[in-house]
């Protein structure tokens, strides 16, 4: 079995290790040593990468008690190999990983929140919460949590049998009873005590700040982003910066740039409603043209088909007065967006029909979904550049 040099020495970079074994799969090379530096993915944690000799290593598993090196290219089985870390990767994912149990012990210690989830990717860490807490409650965790980071603590671990683990229960944020044989106790002074498998650094200093991004309702309880380390500082930098840009291009303070914003997204609906309103009365000029023009099926009913571009659903919604007042007419209205089509049928006044089995059709015309009742009915689909032809061949099958 591979000798885990990184469970006591989380700073440990490198080291002189024998391969053991090199077995070749799916281009890859799996390579094991006597010993590593390399800590394989686990406990939501995952795996460092870095360089064997003058092989990549992309990822570390392991299954059984082996520790799988994979590799990018194959490693003579007796031969010795300097192992090599990519710290930053290894240095990021233990500021993720501890920032995670410290933020988990804040939401515990303050609002008797649990954690029942950890997700950790190259790019997003969050956990999940079996409590829902307020934007108030997650700063004040978040403030307690950098407290502990800026005391710099100790992180110690540690190892005891099950049955001498269960006697810390009652402080542990956690405690798994169905876990057996020798536990590895994370603790940080005191802090937060539990099991876990995961890289952490020696002391609390090394996480520099923990960020809480977003929070969103989920499973009865929340799930909450957040960031550590150098992703906080990377972070805070990126905003920064766009703030700064946005408020440049608004000719403000960087204080100002919601009111200011808030304050063109308003200017700029009350122009859209102006524009709304007369493209509205524009197609409320052209409805009798139109009217006057459509065609006549079998049954004696005027077949109205009314495109309306510029419009949406809301505005379809507002105009079906005017087509519905029409006598013996079925009217199909449709409004184009650059990424959406909204349509609708509705039968005039005294005029026999089905709009059920009418937006059917359109439904299938445009690969969209929509339903309702005999004189009335709605769908719509993503937009589609011949929407025209689509709506003709419609007309052509109520005809």
């Amino acid at each position: 079995m591979t000798i885990k040099l990184f469970e006591n020495n989380s700073l440990l970079k490198q080291c002189i290790a024998k391969v053991t074994a090199c077995t070749p799969k799916d281009g890859k090379y799996l390579v094991e040593l006597d010993q590593t530096v390399f800590f394989p993915e686990g406990g939501g944690q995952l795996s460092d990468r870095g360089k064997l000799a003058d092989a990549v290593v992309s990822h570390v598993s392991e299954k059984d008690g082996h520790i799988y090196h994979e590799c990018d290219k194959p490693l003579a089985v007796g031969a010795e190999a300097e192992a090599v870390l990519d710290w930053p990767v290894r240095l990021d994912r233990m500021q993720q990983h501890l920032g995670e149990h410290l933020l988990s012990y804040a939401c515990w210690k303050l609002f008797k929140a649990n954690n029942i989830g950890f997700h950790m990717n190259e790019d997003d860490v969050f956990i999940d919460l079996d409590k829902e807490l307020t934007d108030e409650e997650l700063l004040q965790a978040e403030l307690y949590t950098n407290e502990i980071i800026w005391e710099n603590r100790p992180v110690h671990i540690s190892y005891m049998d099950s049955t001498e683990a269960v006697k810390l229960k009652d402080k542990m944020r956690k405690f798994n009873s169905k876990l057996t044989g020798t536990l590895r106790i994370v603790s940080v002074e005191d802090a937060d005590i539990c099991t876990c498998c995961g890289m952490h650094p020696p002391f609390t200093g090394m996480l520099g700040s923990v960020k809480v991004i977003r929070h969103e309702k989920h499973k009865g309880g929340c799930r909450v982003e957040f960031v550590c380390g150098r992703r906080a500082l990377l972070d805070a930098d990126a905003k920064n910066s766009t703030l700064l840009s946005v408020a440049a291009s608004l000719s403000v303070k960087p204080e100002q740039v919601p009111a200011a914003v808030n304050k063109q997204k308003n200017d700029l609906l009350a122009q859209l409603d102006i524009a709304k309103s007369k493209l509205l009365k524009i197609e409320e000029e052209k409805l009798q043209e139109t009217y006057a023009a459509a065609p006549v099926n079998a049954k004696g009913v005027k077949v109205l088909a009314l495109p309306m571009e510029g419009h949406d659903a809301k505005d379809i919604k507002a105009f079906l007065p005017k087509v519905t007042a029409l006598k013996n007419t079925l009217s199909l209205l449709v409004a184009v967006q650059p990424e959406r089509i909204s349509y609708a049928v509705a039968l005039g006044a005294d005029t026999a029909g089905d709009c059920r089995s009418v937006i059917k059709l359109l439904n299938e015309a445009f690969g969209g979904r929509g339903g309702g009742k005999s004189d009335c009915a709605q769908g719509g689909a993503d937009y589609c550049a011949d929407w025209q032809e689509k709506l003709q061949s419609v007309v052509e099958k109520l005809k």
